[in-house]
């Protein structure tokens, strides 16, 4: 569990999708998407939020399924705003690469680091495990999370 005031906002991250994500441009959930908001509309949007559920896996479709499913079973509980936050991982290849509309718009999610969540300083003060990975070999941690009101 955490409360909004755990998760660091940093609209930095903005650069790092722009200028090292290989699929800047070839998302739906991408903030490359014209009309996608900006990290600081993002952070006005999810300060309204109370609390939610980080989500730690190792593997990034695991992740998305359950944040999604946490999300719907705190909608069917009265919990009518709660969204999640996951790097969507519904399609091998997303239909935007193709021109063509999202094929799940109803699961896509966005990514923590996508809407201005420093990922690294958020989960690091929730005591959780992350580290830049020096090599393939090593485990990548992958993180969701549910807002709640």
């Amino acid at each position: 569990m955490f409360e909004i005031d755990d998760i660091v906002f940093d609209s930095r991250t903005l650069l790092k999708c722009m200028f090292g994500c290989n699929d800047w441009g070839k998302n739906h959930t991408c903030p490359s998407r014209p009309g996608f908001p900006m990290p600081w509309e993002f952070e006005k949007i999810l300060r309204r939020y109370s609390y939610g559920i980080i989500i730690h896996t190792h593997d990034k479709k695991l992740s998305q399924k359950i944040s999604y499913e946490l999300e719907r079973s705190a909608f069917l509980a009265g919990y009518y705003l709660a969204f999640s936050l996951s790097d969507c991982s519904s399609c091998e290849t997303c239909s935007c690469v193709e021109g063509k509309e999202c094929r799940f718009p109803k699961t896509a999610r966005p990514a923590f680091h996508s809407v201005g969540i420093d990922v690294f300083k958020t989960v690091r003060s929730l005591g959780l495990p992350i580290d830049v990975l020096q090599n393939d070999t090593q485990e990548q941690n992958w993180y969701s999370a549910v807002f709640i009101e």
